[in-house]
C-alpha cells in the first residue's frame, strides 16, 4: 500500500514538473515572438530581461526537483509573466492580434463584416 502511494505521489509531481516547464516554455515563446517595442509601450522590463528569465526558469525545472525553492522561484517567474506582462502586451499590441489570428475589427462582426442588427 505505502508503495502504491509513494508511486502516485511520484506520479504527481512529475505531472506538475512538467506543467511548470510548459509554463515555463510557453512564456518564452511568447516573449520571442513580441516585439520589443512593446515591453517598453506596455512600461515592463525589456525583452532580453523576460527571455533571460523566462530560459533560466524552463532550465531550472527541468533540472531540479520540485520540492526546491529555485523551481516555485520559476513558477512564480513564469505565472507573473503570463498574468501581468503577457495581457499588458497584448492590450498595447492591438488586442487579440498574433499567434495567427485574424485582426482588426470589431467584436460583433461577423464572417461577411459587421453585424448591424438586420437594418
Amino acid at each position: 500500500m505505502g508503495d502504491m502511494l509513494a508511486l502516485g505521489f511520484a506520479g504527481f509531481l512529475g505531472l506538475l514538473k512538467i506543467l511548470l516547464m510548459a509554463l515555463a516554455a510557453f512564456g518564452l515563446a511568447d516573449a520571442a515572438f513580441r516585439r520589443e517595442g512593446a515591453f517598453r509601450a506596455a512600461d515592463k522590463q525589456n525583452k532580453v530581461f523576460w527571455l533571460i528569465i523566462l530560459g533560466i526558469s524552463l532550465v531550472v525545472s527541468y533540472l531540479f526537483s520540485i520540492l526546491a525553492i529555485l523551481p516555485v522561484a520559476a513558477a512564480v517567474a513564469s505565472i507573473v509573466y503570463l498574468v501581468d506582462v503577457r495581457p499588458a502586451l497584448k492590450q498595447v499590441s492591438g488586442g487579440g492580434r498574433g499567434w495567427g489570428r485574424r485582426g482588426g475589427g470589431s467584436s460583433s462582426d461577423g464572417p461577411y463584416g459587421p453585424y448591424n442588427g438586420g437594418r
